[in-house]
């Protein structure tokens, strides 16, 4: 069942862009018949359109060029102020931390009430409103006692650290949670819509159930409503079978792309187009069956276990937490140009987000205080990289 929390006046909803024209929409992505050792890209099914534009060297490189800010506690997501600064949010302790990308210095916005962490669940994705010059609201996704929910505030960097968010307003809500398979990651889109990854919380069936909320990648407005042009009318669904979304990014064209957990053999980077049917529990990697979308590229689960990822330089890259290691994934339209190549593999252990920085850097979160890393001296830190 869908609940949606209530509209709040005053917040702009942006007008309504399909992305669906920016995105493939016949039939599964194709992709390369052959790739790195442990990773796969789909097999291609059928001749893709010309690329209109060259396609990125097969082969790139990363550069660490320094450490913004060290001793973060359980980071989960990251958001780049307009005028500059980085918020953090802590998965476990349900803080906003703002960090100063110049010095490191670290301040804490406030706690957010509601949050109850377990498991995988606790504070996770953020986003900034798309009007957040004029209105400073914050979007957040976290689970509470009863569901995972979306909710904004308000930050008023005038009040004293540790008191500058507003109480959360609940956006929407209903979303099935569990200990595990929360999703969790958000991000408005070039059409000004806002989307989020869900989790099946562990009951497989809710993924291929158009009905639940669970498995999804979902499309609002920023007031929590069906967005506009949905591919299933009235409902907030964008598309179906995944198991559990933590990344969510676009490339230049405004093509809409998600990393995905897989359970024992494949993880994936898909392709997302509206009404997608993308396989699981039915499938898991690559099915080729006309039915469900096939990945772009895939990944032994001991390699990647795949969370937040970002394109920039026309390769789409993705922080593995189990495989602790940053993956690259060159682009031609939605193929695979080359195989994936791996960076930084075991350097800084489990790696949960990764954001553009402007150019060629990215913003790159490390995560070995979740629980399931072996934390170092200075873990958890925030890097900035140079890429190509």
């Amino acid at each position: 069942m869908i609940v949606r929390g209530r509209a709040v006046p005053g917040v702009l909803t942006a007008a309504a862009l399909l992305l669906a024209a920016g995105c493939s929409s016949g039939g599964p992505p194709p992709g390369l018949e052959s790739t790195a050792p442990g990773s796969t890209a789909a097999a291609p099914s059928s001749p893709g359109p010309a690329p209109t534009r060259s396609a990125p060297p097969a082969k790139g490189s990363v550069t660490v060029l320094r450490t913004v800010a060290e001793g973060l506690d359980s980071p989960w997501s990251l958001a780049a102020l307009p005028g500059g600064g980085l918020l953090v949010s802590s998965r476990d302790r349900a803080t906003l931390t703002r960090i100063d990308d110049r010095t490191g210095r670290k301040t804490e916005l406030g706690t957010v009430s509601g949050v109850a962490p377990q498991g995988e669940g606790g504070l996770l994705g953020i986003a900034l409103s798309p009007d957040y010059a004029t209105d400073h609201l914050i979007y957040a996704y976290f689970t509470s006692a009863s569901d995972n929910r979306i909710v904004r505030m308000l930050y008023d960097e005038r009040k004293p650290a540790g008191e500058q968010l507003g109480a959360p307003d609940t956006v929407f809500r209903g979303i099935p949670k569990g200990v595990v398979h929360n999703g969790g990651r958000i991000a408005f889109g070039p059409d000004g819509m806002l989307y989020a990854g869900t989790g099946e919380s562990g009951e497989r069936g809710l993924a291929q159930d158009i009905k639940s909320l669970g498995g999804k990648i979902l499309r609002l407005t920023p007031d929590g409503e069906p967005a506009p042009g949905n591919p299933f009318p009235g409902s907030p669904v964008y598309s179906y079978g995944h198991r559990n979304v933590q990344g969510l990014a676009w490339d230049t064209r405004q093509r809409l792309f998600a990393s995905e957990f897989g359970q024992d053999t494949w993880d994936e980077l898909n392709a997302i187009a509206p009404g997608g049917n993308y396989g699981w529990p039915d499938a898991e990697g690559r099915a080729g069956e006309a039915k469900y979308r096939d990945p772009v590229a895939q990944w032994h689960t001991d390699q990647a276990s795949p969370s937040g990822i970002a394109c920039v330089q026309g390769s789409v890259w993705l922080a593995g937490l189990r495989g602790q290691r940053l993956w690259r994934v060159p682009l031609d339209g939605t193929r695979a140009a080359a195989p994936p190549q791996a960076f930084l593999t075991g350097t800084y252990g489990r790696l949960r987000t990764v954001a553009p920085a402007g150019g060629n850097r990215l913003w790159l979160v490390t995560g070995d205080t979740d629980g399931r890393g072996t934390p170092k001296r200075g873990d958890d830190r925030i890097l900035e990289l140079e890429v190509r």
